[in-house]
């Protein structure tokens, strides 16, 4: 998608046609936070404390003539909170799945996570994987080649890298989140018109 097919608005942008839910999650310390306040705020902390429960997030964009919220919702990862997420993954229209290039175990873990959301979340959920912290490419222990097989295999929406550190990606995460849930949703307005006739 070229920068002419969509603008970013301002989080305070007041005009919204569409708004769509969506939830991060993976495993502590993979930087679902950092990456999130990366793309919405342009901020990245280098010392950034474990989320508790979660945080609340929008990242507001213009995608062809629809103006669209994305409410995020970042998760924490760590396994005594799972049980507080488990509500929110009913109503997410997206999951962003987000492992660190540098983290073994954190890759690994993402099928534990995929058949939580799979098992928790509503059917037509689009599934993002999202691999963070791709600036430490000399530390590197998951291949990109790795994750695409993984993608591939589980049919999942879209695989990218990242980083929260130098922004690569952060907003694009997002804008292609929207991008999706956007045609998802005019594919069943169709879907609708047709059945109707």
């Amino acid at each position: 998608m070229s920068e002419e097919d969509y603008k970013i608005l301002k989080e305070d942008f007041p005009n919204f046609d569409l708004n769509f839910k969506i939830i991060i999650i993976g495993d502590s310390g993979v930087g679902k936070s950092c990456l999130t306040m990366k793309a919405t705020k342009n901020i990245f902390e280098n010392f950034y404390s474990s989320t508790v429960g979660f945080e609340f997030y929008t990242f507001n964009v213009k995608i062809k003539d629809k103006n669209i919220r994305l409410q995020i919702w970042d998760t924490c990862g760590q396994e005594m909170y799972r049980s507080l997420i488990n509500g929110f993954y009913r109503s997410a229209s997206l999951a962003i799945l987000v492992y660190s290039i540098d983290n073994e175990n954190s890759f690994l873990n993402l099928e534990s996570w995929l058949n939580e959301i799979k098992e928790k979340g509503n059917p037509d959920i689009k599934l993002f994987l999202i691999g963070n912290k791709n600036d430490l490419e000399d530390i590197r222990r998951v291949s990109e080649e790795q994750a695409k097989k993984f993608s591939m295999e589980n049919g999942l929406d879209l695989f990218l890298e990242s980083s929260a550190k130098t922004g690569f990606n952060a907003q694009k995460i997002f804008v292609e989140a929207a991008r999706a849930l956007l045609e998802q949703k005019l594919s069943y307005s169709g879907r609708e018109r047709e059945s109707n006739y």
